[in-house]
């Protein structure tokens, strides 16, 4: 996995890993000037493999932020099943979710 930092000209710090797109860190700065990591997150990669210790830290949650009730869904007249995660309801994109999938990134020119 990777982790990018990304700054900006006044001072804010975000470091994002490809893994998720966990926010693992982002460091702004308070009325003073002095930055201060303001994310509740691991140290560590392995945490964030874990639901049942991770619940969703920072990551890109799924396709859904939220429980569709039963994992079940009705559009157009057709019903769709989906993971019923927790219990028994749809959670965050499923068993699945984008919280774990490789994200690709790739450079950004500038913007001024």
């Amino acid at each position: 996995m990777d982790l990018y930092t990304l700054t900006n000209r006044n001072g804010l710090v975000a470091k994002i890993t490809n893994l998720g797109g966990h926010l693992t860190e982002l460091h702004v700065p308070d009325r003073n000037g002095q930055l201060a990591d303001i994310v509740l997150g691991h140290s560590t990669l392995e945490p964030y493999l874990d639901h049942k210790t991770n619940p969703y830290f920072g990551s890109i949650v799924g396709r859904y932020a939220n429980r569709i009730a039963k994992g079940k869904f009705t559009l157009d007249g057709k019903e769709y099943t989906l993971d019923a995660s927790s219990g028994g309801n749809h959670l965050h994109g499923g068993k699945t979710g984008f919280d774990l999938k490789v994200w690709k990134a790739e450079p950004m020119p500038d913007n001024p």
